[in-house]
């Protein structure tokens, strides 16, 4: 497969399709050559970059794999208008996008609205190169700013003479960990005295765990493992050539597709050896983030949001409580809005929302790159969806910081709220420390 995307871009006459396919637009409108490269089954991870910026969206139970390499366009925003500037640009592109058939953007942002990160706050990104294996059949996107289609076609011919660096890490012993514990212990009991007394009815707390390794740690690796560990899961990662965020979430944020939304309301957790899963706490929580959904939701719709019949999801060894809410979009309303609607949902921040964030920004909560935030893929017609960045961890070198959180309301166990975390960081630790992976995945290259 490699190979054939060798002589695509290799190809004579490659420069003079995008010019045919650029016109007369402007010098900053965005391009997009599509190219089918036939049957075939890949998830990309041995063409991860080594330096320079990548994002990777896969849903390995569906057969959706996705990698994008380096940026065509990119704009960055933070602070309370931050998705308003990402809808700006989208529907900027949208409007001058040449492409044959719909092209994809990449999207991401942390969890509160002006809070420093080695990554931007709110991230918005049409690759440069896009590999897509969907349900058996793989496809290359280039993607160029009309201005640039020359230098371009030379850079997309180094990116790929190399394969990514896979390798499994060599974990150094974690420090103690009992003095952060009794610290986000307090910070729980701190919690449940202020929804005893009313002044909010569920907060979310993150806490992290930091590793490192005698090795660097290798995405693409850690990638592979959470693809066989988590399929259905939607697996996730950005980097940028120094540090590359990454995990595997359960949970949609929200979808639209034409004026059709879907939106996911996941709560109560279970695990082995925790309390059950319709235990009444768990019941409580999601009452509440079921609740908050569709309040929010309510004003950008042209009906009252349906949701369906409580289920469940499982997401490794965890499994959650599962809302499916639905509703029609009033006419012009996009993606961004109802991500500026949704975001946060009581699942990551608390209830009701803004006495919550306060009680959070208060007691200094801290959440590192996107954690709790969104990851999104977005097409050049509107439509698209954002997951919620849970179960990440932060790669940097040979260092890996991990977050987890937990819901707190009335009648939380601290020590079972503890073990939740325990049993969320769970799902990258596994991934981290899989050392029979490379064993099991060869070196073959798509």
């Amino acid at each position: 497969m490699i190979d054939a995307i060798r002589r695509q871009l290799a190809a004579p006459d490659l420069a003079r399709r995008l010019e045919q396919l650029a016109g007369d637009a402007a010098a900053s409108a965005p391009v997009s050559l599509r190219i089918e490269l036939g049957a075939g089954t890949a998830d990309w991870l041995n063409r991860l970059p080594a330096d320079g910026h990548f994002w990777y969206r896969a849903r390995p139970e569906r057969r959706e794999f996705r990698l994008g390499i380096g940026h065509a366009l990119q704009v960055a925003s933070s602070g309370p208008n931050r998705f308003a500037a990402l809808d700006n640009a989208m529907a900027g592109f949208c409007q001058a996008w040449r492409c044959e058939r719909p092209a994809l953007a990449f999207a991401g942002f942390t969890f509160a609205t002006a809070s420093e990160s080695v990554l931007p706050n709110a991230l918005l990104a049409i690759p440069a190169i896009l590999l897509e294996s969907v349900d058996g059949q793989c496809a290359l996107t280039l993607s160029v700013a009309a201005g640039r289609i020359a230098p371009a076609v030379a850079e997309w011919q180094l990116c790929f003479g190399h394969t990514s660096r896979s390798t499994a890490a060599d974990l150094l012993p974690a420090r103690p960990q009992a003095l952060a514990e009794q610290a986000w212990l307090a910070r729980v009991q701190a919690a449940l005295r202020d929804i005893t007394a009313g002044r909010v009815d569920k907060l979310v707390l993150a806490r992290s765990l930091s590793l490192a390794s005698r090795t660097a740690f290798a995405p693409a690796t850690v990638l592979a493992s959470l693809v066989e560990q988590q399929p259905d899961s939607t697996i996730y990662a950005h980097g940028n050539g120094q540090q590359t965020f990454l995990g595997a979430t359960p949970e949609r944020l929200v979808r639209l597709r034409g004026r059709q939304i879907d939106v996911d309301a996941l709560a109560g957790t279970a695990w082995p050896g925790s309390v059950a899963l319709d235990a009444d706490k768990n019941q409580h929580e999601q009452t509440l983030v079921v609740k908050a959904i569709m309040a929010a939701l309510a004003p950008l719709c042209l009906t009252p949001p349906h949701t369906s019949p409580l289920g469940e999801q499982s997401a490794g060894q965890l499994r959650h409580l599962r809302s499916r809410i639905t509703a029609s979009a009033q006419p012009g309303t996009t993606l961004f809005d109802l991500v500026r609607a949704l975001h946060p949902t009581p699942a990551v921040g608390g209830y009701p929302s803004c006495p919550a964030l306060d009680w959070l920004a208060t007691h200094g909560e801290q959440r590192s790159a996107w954690y709790s935030g969104g990851f999104g893929l977005l097409d050049s017609t509107g439509n698209g969806e954002f997951s919620v960045a849970l179960r990440s961890a932060l790669l940097a070198g040979t260092k890996a910081e991990l977050q987890a959180g937990a819901g707190i309301v009335a009648g939380s166990d601290p020590q079972q709220e503890l073990a939740e975390t325990e049993a969320k960081f769970g799902t990258l630790l596994a991934a981290l420390t899989d050392t029979h992976r490379l064993r099991r995945s060869g070196t073959g290259d798509f």
